[in-house]
């Protein structure tokens, strides 16, 4: 368990390195054409959205997921007030894409409101991707592990649907270190104690769309940020997908859009069931900060 644990945090922010060079390309067939299949890690062109960015860098999701990661293997646990402080000073000079939620939080920040009161009211399932750190910290602990995630999604994104799916994922991977199967923990989670939220909904819609094919499912039910087009997309390919983690990982980037903060959820389910595999480690391995992540992973553990 605490093998993969440590697995799920590398898996996720190695899936949003992947994504970097072709994030936020919605069009799946010119990623195709001009990308092949995105099996390496590769640096974003000049006219991405991270032109700032090198091979093995991360997204500005997969940057924060870092701070958390910091300040909890800082704190020995997790602490708001220090993340909100680590937030806060690493996008005083960040060199990278400033997403409306960072932009709106900041400017809340700027009106002097803490921690619990700046969170925009962005719906991006991204806001529900930074979850890896806390997981490893308190997965012992769901009820502290639940708490941990409404805080540390609020304090962005305060959309009562985006929190509530920080919980869902948390409580899965959960669910998943213990050998339960990410299918059928979905499916248990979502009639139970999610049956009256739209995740019950969206839960289903990928469960029953498992026997499709993961590029045009997501492309069908949505590749935005929306956690209303998202949610069911991560299902499905993690359903599909579910003992091959880099097959899960390259289907959820080569589907496009928000391919960043999907192929992240997605990895750090699979690989919270089947630890990681020989193409994930290799990305793991092409980090820039791997070296950081690893010292993190250990404070914590």
């Amino acid at each position: 368990m605490k093998d993969n644990a440590r697995a799920m945090v590398k898996a996720s922010l190695a899936a949003d390195s992947l994504a970097l060079g072709v994030h936020w390309i919605y069009d799946a067939e010119k990623i195709k054409s001009d990308h092949g299949v995105v099996d390496q890690l590769t640096a974003p062109g000049p006219d991405s959205y991270h032109p700032t960015k090198k091979k093995g860098d991360f997204t500005h999701y997969g940057d924060q997921t870092l701070v958390l990661l910091r300040s909890v293997a800082n704190s020995g646990r997790f602490d708001p007030n220090d993340f909100f402080e680590q937030w806060k000073a690493f996008f005083e000079n960040y060199n990278g894409y400033f997403d409306s939620a960072t932009k709106t939080t900041l400017k809340n920040i700027a009106q002097k409101k803490g921690p619990f009161d700046c969170g925009s009211l962005s719906n991006e399932i991204a806001g529900a991707a930074r979850i890896p750190p806390l997981i490893l910290s308190l997965y012992n602990h769901p009820d502290q592990l639940i708490e941990a995630a409404r805080t540390q999604t609020q304090m962005t994104h305060k959309d009562t649907n985006t929190v509530d799916a920080a919980v869902f994922f948390s409580l899965l991977v959960v669910e998943c270190l213990k050998g339960t199967p990410p299918s059928e923990a979905m499916k248990n989670l979502s009639q139970d104690r999610f049956s009256n939220s739209p995740i019950s909904m969206w839960t289903q819609q990928g469960l029953d769309a498992a026997d499709q094919e993961s590029v045009p499912t997501i492309i069908r039910f949505g590749q935005s940020c929306s956690i209303l087009d998202a949610f069911s997309g991560i299902v499905q390919v993690i359903t599909r997908h579910e003992h091959d983690l880099s097959g899960a990982v390259i289907q959820s980037v080569m589907a496009g859009g928000d391919n960043a903060a999907r192929a992240a959820i997605v990895a750090m389910v699979l690989a919270a069931y089947t630890g990681l595999d020989d193409k994930t480690r290799e990305w793991a391995e092409g980090l820039n900060q791997k070296e950081t992540i690893s010292a993190c992973l250990e404070k914590i553990v």
